[in-house]
């Protein structure tokens, strides 16, 4: 990508009061959308550029207002102008919660600790004006799995048997998300910002929740804690499990509901980083699909999953499962 700055970017920076700021472009993994970090004496601030067709910002706006608004800490909007993919934010610095647990493993309890009451804080307002997290995209995801992972495997499977297996697993689930909570849908150590390093006890910083939506509380708990990216321990993963339950008080289903959903965002990771691989050439995601495979597999042992667990039995062979999803090729 060009190092070249967008056009119109001092015309919109003209429009605030950070005129004049320097500015330093960042690193992005989006092909379209890029970010930079202002600074204007001793202040910094975040500026976005998602320019239309391509990107929109209108739904991460939505979502940040919203949740600015409910106390949770997005950051704050300092500017806008959607039409042509300007976003001015506030500056929540570099460093996220993934990089300060691998550097400090001592605080690891107390970090994800403080991550699941954000959690609780969240699931304790009213859900937000939000599309529902129904069946259909529920679906729509997990088909993710055998439309590509399944492939490139050369695994012929039971299409229709995989779509009724699933329909059985998450028609309980579905009964349970009335009143539902607002789901962030990508709640993990990459993106939760520590706003005060030293003081761990202080506000997690939110981003990447443009695709929010309306759904079951135990969602956000499966992102965080069965990471696709990063090792969390079983003993710290039922630690979280009881701090949300004692503070949150789920009903008594919610263990079945959080296997049900780990399976779900489980299978569809899957099939994503083997799309990123296969179709944008993104092999760095092959490495990870082990460890989602071996939190699938816990999943799919509960009960709650015997449905889409005699569907694995049948269509995937037990090389496969027995090396965490086998050697992609």
């Amino acid at each position: 990508m060009s190092d070249a700055l967008p056009s119109g970017i001092h015309s919109f920076l003209g429009e605030t009061e950070w005129e004049g700021a320097e500015i330093a472009p960042l690193v992005g993994d989006a092909s379209f959308r890029r970010y930079f970090r202002l600074r204007l004496g001793d202040r910094s601030a975040m500026l976005m550029h998602a320019p239309p067709p391509h990107e929109d910002p209108r739904p991460f706006l939505h979502v940040a207002h919203w949740l600015d608004t409910n106390g949770m800490r997005a950051p704050h909007i300092l500017a806008e102008d959607a039409a042509v993919g300007w976003v001015l934010t506030e500056d929540f610095g570099d460093q996220r919660m993934r990089e300060w647990v691998d550097r400090h493993p001592g605080d690891e309890r107390e970090v994800y600790a403080r991550a699941v009451d954000a959690l609780i804080q969240l699931h304790a307002l009213p859900a937000g004006p939000f599309a529902a997290y129904d069946m259909a995209v529920y679906q729509r995801e997990v088909d993710l799995f055998v439309e590509w992972y399944c492939p490139t495997m050369g695994l012929e499977v039971d299409r229709s048997g995989w779509i009724e297996a699933w329909q059985s697993a998450l028609a309980p689930l579905l009964e349970r998300q009335d009143p539902a909570v607002t789901v962030l849908r990508d709640y993990h150590a990459e993106n939760i910002m520590l706003l005060e390093p030293g003081k761990l006890a202080g506000q997690q910083g939110l981003i990447d929740f443009q695709d929010a939506l309306v759904g079951h509380p135990a969602y956000d708990m499966v992102s965080l804690l069965q990471d696709a990216r990063r090792d969390v321990s079983e003993e710290l993963e039922a630690e979280m499990l009881d701090r949300y339950r004692a503070a949150a008080n789920p009903n008594e289903n919610f263990e079945a509901d959080y296997a049900r959903l780990g399976a779900q965002r489980n299978a569809k990771i899957v099939g994503i980083f083997t799309r990123l691989w296969k179709r944008d050439g993104k092999a760095r995601y092959l490495a990870m699909i082990p460890r989602v495979w071996a939190a699938m597999e816990r999943d799919l042992a509960h009960e709650a999953m015997k449905p889409v667990a005699e569907w694995f039995e049948s269509n995937v062979p037990q090389e496969i499962r027995d090396t965490f999803g086998g050697e992609i090729q």
